[in-house]
């Protein structure tokens, strides 16, 4: 059966989201690893992906260890120079497929008020035909509820979607429900599979 849409996620694949390096950069690499260790912040993220408040729950995190809670509210105050840069050449794929009229969604893990945020730092964000953002959908990948509500607000048949994410367990659950999946690893790569399929001419793909 034909692609009838593509999938995009957003972290690593359309924007870099890489927390550790930046605070590398911002209080070395030892602080760094030893706030890591102590504080869970990935799942403090999960936990705003999932739909708590953005800034409530950084904020509270940071109020349950104060020997690193300046670094911790950064988290929130400072977002978005976390994620950053953007991923120009797959901003690229995603216009050309825009304009060949191929339906673009996007399906990320991403809390309400960090998008919100992400919005008016990233046109891009507003290209989408549909938008899939955990933060609403209160749950996140690789949940396979979340695929489910894909499936069921866009009306299409999973083996007509073709879905990006740089991340093998959300990948997975997809395949399992039948979606086609790319583990993106570069847009370079995602180009290649996109002409593969026949969405884009090699011209259109080009960085």
């Amino acid at each position: 059966m034909p692609i009838r849409a593509v999938v995009f996620d957003i972290g690593n694949v359309l924007i870099e989201w890489q927390p550790e390096r930046f605070y590398d950069a911002e209080i070395g690499p030892e602080r760094r690893r030893a706030m890591f260790d102590a504080v869970d912040l990935h799942g403090m993220n999960d936990r705003v992906d999932r739909g708590e408040d953005f800034r409530d729950t950084i904020y509270a995190t940071a109020e349950s260890y104060p020997e690193f809670s300046a670094e911790i509210r950064m988290w929130h105050d400072r977002w978005i120079e976390i994620a950053t840069p953007p991923i120009d050449h797959s901003v690229k794929l995603l216009r050309a497929l825009r304009g060949r009229g191929v339906p673009v969604f996007a399906l990320s893990n991403f809390g309400i008020g960090s998008f919100a945020h992400a919005e008016t730092v990233y046109p891009f964000l507003a290209d989408f035909d549909r938008r899939y953002i955990s933060g609403h959908m209160a749950t996140i990948k690789p949940d396979p509820v979340i695929y489910e509500m894909v499936e069921a607000d866009c009306g299409l048949p999973p083996e007509t979607l073709i879905f990006a994410d740089d991340r093998a367990d959300n990948i997975q659950v997809a395949a399992d429900r039948g979606w086609q999946t790319h583990l993106f690893d570069g847009p370079k790569g995602w180009a290649e599979r996109l002409v593969h399929e026949g969405l884009l001419t090699p011209q259109e793909a080009q960085a």
